[in-house]
């Protein structure tokens, strides 16, 4: 955590001042006690000082570690002054990281696109080929999230450029075929993303969404993003519009048809881009509030993105892995698949042998972002 405040200050052009209250928080995060949120005019602000409430007077190091990381990215945001009108209003703090994630990665999203309008250009796609592309498009969104900007620099290469069938047996939950078959044999309904990052997942995000869309197994997407920047690479609705601005500036027709697709679809109301404060907020799943709840129960699938939204469903709490996933994630409103490579020590719905394998194969498999699930709850 202080080395991403560090690369704050380094990679952007704030005061002296606020790269000052930016050092003392990088400082302080080991020993110090948390510091009060000011009211910066930020919507959630009252919503904070709740949050807050039961942690006055205590240490970073001693807080739960969801609260501890979401309130770290909210008072980054507090000190660069994003909610203040002024020079700095709406400035995006990692926006250099995300745009250098995005064009690192162009060679993967040139392949990922030029497949994807390969499959929506066979005029026999359906059933089998259907399911084919479908499965490969999850996949492509499952593992997509390896390349979280909070845990490695956008500027160590291409971390896009995978073989997805080398990955296969490091999913150890795999329902992608009952979701497939869920999305082709279930009315053309609506499907709800709640999004992780940008860059190149979001493209992957993107790709599997406009698939759903123009073979017409979905009548609309919704996507779910972050009202503000969070976890570096959060995505944000502004950042659904610079990737798709960015995919029609390439010089490749496949990507720039893509791209064309997605805008089309923005201003016809079919891809709806959505954002609200709970998705940054410390809450779990299960305490959503009750509007987004019913809007969410308008979905007949939702897809839930990457690890902190994991965490969120199991209220980031160390449940015995083997614990049924669909007891925990019950309270949704609607059919759940999450598609998550495991960051952190939180999981559940995993059979029991095959803990004991991958434990005895890789000391870190909870936490190094080589392994994932993709677990359908209906």
């Amino acid at each position: 955590m202080p080395a991403i405040v560090r690369r704050v200050i380094g990679e952007n052009n704030f005061s002296p001042d606020i790269n000052n209250s930016l050092e003392r928080l990088a400082t302080e995060l080991s020993a110090e006690y948390l510091r009060p949120l000011l009211n910066d005019g930020g919507a959630d602000f009252p919503a904070w000082n709740t949050y807050l409430e039961p942690y006055k007077s205590q240490r970073w190091v001693d807080v739960p570690w969801f609260f501890a990381e979401t309130y770290f990215y909210r008072l980054i945001l507090e000190i660069t002054n994003y909610f203040r009108p002024g020079t700095w209003q709406g400035v995006d703090p990692f926006k250099l990281q995300k745009s250098q994630g995005l064009e690192a990665s162009i060679n993967s999203i040139i392949s990922l696109c030029s497949q994807v309008n390969k499959w929506l250009d066979d005029s026999q796609l359906e059933g089998e080929s259907n399911q084919t592309a479908l499965v490969a498009l999850l996949y492509f969104a499952l593992w997509g999230n390896r390349v979280d900007l909070s845990l490695w620099s956008a500027f160590e290469g291409d971390r896009s450029r995978f073989d997805i069938q080398t990955q296969l047996a490091h999913i150890l939950v795999d329902d992608a075929y009952r979701v497939t078959e869920l999305l082709i044999n279930s009315p053309r309904g609506r499907i709800d993303f709640v999004v992780d990052n940008a860059g190149f997942e979001l493209v992957c995000d993107l790709c599997l969404v406009d698939f759903l869309l123009s073979s017409g197994l979905a009548n609309q997407v919704y996507l779910h993003l972050k009202p503000h920047p969070t976890f570096v690479s959060d995505a944000l609705i502004k950042d659904v519009h610079y990737t798709i601005k960015f995919l029609d500036a390439t010089s490749y027709p496949k990507v720039v048809s893509f791209a064309h697709r997605l805008q089309d679809n923005i201003s016809s109301g079919r891809l709806v881009l959505s954002e609200d404060y709970f998705w940054t907020s410390p809450l779990a799943f299960w305490e959503i509030h009750d509007s987004l709840k019913n809007e969410l129960a308008n979905a007949s699938l939702m897809i839930v993105k990457g690890d902190a939204n994991y965490r969120r469903l199991l209220g980031d709490r160390h449940w015995d892995f083997t614990t049924k996933f669909a007891d925990i994630v019950c309270y949704l409103p609607a059919p759940i698949v999450a598609l998550r490579t495991l960051k952190s020590e939180v999981a559940a719905g995993l059979k029991s042998e095959v803990v004991k394998k991958v434990a005895k194969s890789d000391s870190s498999w909870l936490t190094n972002g080589q392994w994932g699930v993709v677990q359908l709850v209906t």
